[in-house]
């Protein structure tokens, strides 16, 4: 997996990104963020993956989707056991589990604190606990779910630039936290936006973030 750049870098990188430092019509231009930063850097070869939980898996798995770079974005669950890894019984809440998206991406087009730098910035609010707009609950957690002691170092970095940036009024909620399994949701889940934009709540709260995404980070939009 790749390598943890180096602290001052990395401390730009994320103070630059924090959800507050633009509006939602400013471009966020990579190249600009963090100078050096692709030499401190070692790229990994060979596809990797990362798995984030922000809110309701269909607006967050379509930001991903949109991404130069990511090969697949699939909704599901974790945090929880098999038997309760289902619609239904996540929907109560009291299943451990967490709506997730389970991310696979080609680092030689798009690095993991990219993916977290969208993930803070448009996917989700990071400081609502348990919750994302109109859904309530621990299912809609945010946390990362991290597969190696790397990604756990540079997720903890990243959260602790942002709340020292005090970009935000409270803190950052979001959990670090190691993948032990991941479920695939139900097949009607998967790539929900991209087949029902007419949904009402996909237009009202899911269709405003790929917005955000393409203003934001036109580099990396896919589109």
């Amino acid at each position: 997996m790749m390598k943890v750049m180096t602290l001052l870098s990395f401390a730009l990188l994320m103070l630059a990104m924090a959800c507050n430092t633009v509006s939602s019509t400013e471009t966020v231009n990579l190249k600009d963020l963090a100078p050096g930063l692709a030499a401190a850097a070692t790229v990994p070869k060979g596809e990797q993956t990362a798995i984030f939980a922000g809110g309701c898996f269909w607006g967050v798995e379509a930001v991903f989707e949109n991404l130069k770079g990511v090969k697949d974005a699939k909704s599901g669950y974790t945090g929880g056991d098999a038997k309760s890894a289902n619609y239904d019984a996540v929907s109560g809440g009291a299943t451990r589990h967490a709506e997730a998206v389970f991310v696979t991406y080609d680092p030689q087009q798009i690095t993991y604190s990219q993916l977290l730098a969208v993930f803070f910035t448009v996917a989700h609010d990071p400081t609502e606990l348990n919750r994302q707009g109109p859904d309530v609950g621990p299912q809609y957690r945010s946390a990362i779910f991290y597969t190696d002691a790397e990604q756990k170092k540079v997720a903890e970095e990243y959260i602790a630039a942002i709340d020292k940036s005090a970009r935000f009024k409270s803190k950052v909620v979001t959990q670090v936290v190691a993948l032990e399994k991941f479920y695939d949701a139900e097949a009607y889940h998967q790539n929900y936006l991209v087949r029902n934009p007419r949904q009402p709540y996909i237009v009202r709260h899911d269709m405003p973030k790929l917005e955000d995404l393409k203003k934001k980070f036109p580099e990396l939009y896919k589109g």
